[in-house]
């Protein structure tokens, strides 16, 4: 039987791809710009009183350096593969123009009416996405640690949270995320529980930005 959990679930910090409307996912290995930085530090300096048991990112550098002062303190870290943004195949890399903006509404439709094979040319599914997150999902129950910190992306946190409430996958659009958006979830016999929903409590002090949530 797996061990009553908390959670902490944090949305990387802003890049200049996020700044700028381009279309980052998995395929854009992009680095915190000197907001992102700044709203990690603001995370780090709110939550650092925190006894996190672990400390499981993305393999992706904008993860990493989000929670960078937790690794930096000496807290286990591991990098998971099925944490990793979705691909949005064609459009990474790319700014987000109206005909952009039609393909992912389009797409994001489909899955709301349960379509989840539907996908952007190149890219991943919704089935595809959330058939890895029920593998971390699988895994995290499995953990002994009862405090973690977890780090990954805003397409993947929609899916990954449905997976732990045991929702459909239609119900992605229900969570937004801001940058450092964090999401506090109570785990215990397989059942998730929120009790903070994107929170940015501790970017009180810092201007935020807009950008496009997918």
């Amino acid at each position: 039987m797996s061990s009553a959990k908390i959670i902490y679930l944090l949305r990387h910090g802003e890049t200049d791809f996020n700044r700028h409307g381009i279309v980052q996912g998995s395929g854009v290995d992009s680095e915190l710009n000197e907001t992102g930085q700044k709203q990690a530090a603001a995370f780090a300096k709110t939550y650092e009183h925190l006894p996190f048991e672990a400390v499981l990112t993305s393999t992706l550098i904008r993860t990493r350096q989000t929670v960078h002062p937790f690794i930096e303190a000496g807290i286990p870290w591991t990098t998971f593969p099925e944490l990793n943004e979705i691909s949005w195949g064609v459009h990474e890399g790319r700014r987000q123009d109206n005909a952009g903006k039609r393909d992912f509404r389009k797409v994001i439709d489909a899955w709301e009416r349960g379509h989840f094979d539907a996908r952007i040319e190149g890219g991943e599914s919704a089935a595809e996405v959330g058939a890895r997150m029920k593998l971390f999902v699988e895994h995290l129950h499995a953990r002994p640690e009862s405090l973690l910190l977890i780090c990954s992306h805003g397409r993947a946190m929609r899916a990954l949270l449905c997976v732990l409430l045991g929702k459909s996958l239609r119900s992605m659009e229900d969570f937004m995320h801001h940058n450092t958006g964090l999401w506090r979830l109570q785990l215990q016999e397989g059942q998730a529980t929120i009790d903070l929903k994107n929170d940015i409590q501790h970017l009180q002090h810092i201007q935020l930005t807009e950008h496009e949530k997918v």
